[in-house]
């Protein structure tokens, strides 16, 4: 097998079915935050997680009548992951506030909605869907970079010029002290952290499991765009509805691409091992450098040579 071969593909696509319950769970999102509408919130998670249940049972029989093997993911686990998050991120409100009651509130409800859907994929659904790859890129392109320096300049132009037009910054708490400047220099950047933990890693990756890339980006961006309306657009701004809101989920698009990247090159590294036992009378054998040729993650190829005499 050569190093390079492309990895096995471990999930099947989900029928066009399946985007029903997962367009209904996403839409969950505007009825708690945008809305705010809670009721309408659960009944859209019941209806899409029902829903999830019937394209399950439905896929299992097609597998059955194709005795097929492998068993695809189930749509009613991964979306009751992201139902579960959403419920706990909706149990607060989203106002922005520095003061220490508000920051343990946000400390425990956003941090609930990352680790609880983790620890129920490990270790009740046991399928590790979830998963939070530190350095799951390897060496960062060039364009990586270059979208890096983008998304700085882009936020200095945009986001002053966005808070006085539309009047959103009035809904944030004046900060003219350094405890102040502190707080909320801390609020945003764990903010900006829990994005990419739940509507990436969570989220997205879970709703990449049945649907293409662009259809998981766009479901994971209706949760992720309405939990930023309430978080920016409570108060004086917030009467436009046609008003765009910024933070639109580029960095889905960007992850999927990463992962597209070719298999980082072969690693080459000496094993010493003992070797077969010898003959009477023949010369001893000597081992041969063991080249562990590293392919796709979980692939490995190990080539043993000896030589006698």
């Amino acid at each position: 097998m050569s190093a390079h071969a492309a990895p096995p593909r471990l999930h099947r696509r989900t029928s066009a079915w399946g985007l029903i319950p997962a367009l209904l769970v996403s839409a969950a999102a505007p009825a708690f935050f945008v809305v705010r509408v809670p009721w309408l919130g659960w009944v859209l998670l019941a209806a899409g997680l029902v829903g999830a249940l019937l394209v399950d049972r439905r896929a299992d029989a097609a597998a059955l009548r194709r005795h097929a093997d492998d068993e695809p993911p189930s749509l009613l686990r991964d979306l009751s992951l992201i139902a579960v998050g959403q419920l706990i991120v909706s149990a607060i409100p989203l106002k922005a506030e520095l003061d220490n009651l508000a920051m343990l509130r946000f400390t425990v409800a956003l941090g609930g909605a990352v680790v609880v859907p983790y620890v129920v994929s490990r270790w009740v659904y046991r399928d590790r869907a979830i998963r939070f790859p530190w350095r799951g890129g390897g060496r960062w392109a060039r364009w990586q970079w270059a979208w890096l320096v983008a998304v700085l300049a882009l936020g200095w132009l945009i986001l002053p010029f966005y808070f006085i037009t539309s009047g959103v910054y009035q809904n944030w708490p004046v900060v003219d002290t350094p405890d102040l400047i502190a707080r909320l220099f801390v609020g945003v950047g764990a903010v900006g952290i829990w994005d990419e933990l739940f509507f990436i890693c969570t989220v997205f990756a879970l709703l990449r499991r049945h649907f293409p890339v662009w259809q998981a980006n766009l479901l994971q961006t209706i949760v992720f765009v309405s939990f930023l309306w309430e978080l920016s657009g409570v108060g004086p701004g917030a009467d436009d509805p046609v008003r765009p809101r910024p933070g639109v989920p580029v960095p889905a698009h960007a992850i999927a691409r990463l992962r597209r990247r070719r298999p980082p090159p072969l690693r080459r590294r000496r094993v010493r091992r003992a070797g077969p036992r010898a003959q009477p009378g023949a010369r001893p054998a000597v081992p041969r450098v063991i080249h562990t040729l590293s392919g796709a993650p979980g692939q490995e190829i190990e080539q043993h040579r000896w030589a006698n005499g």
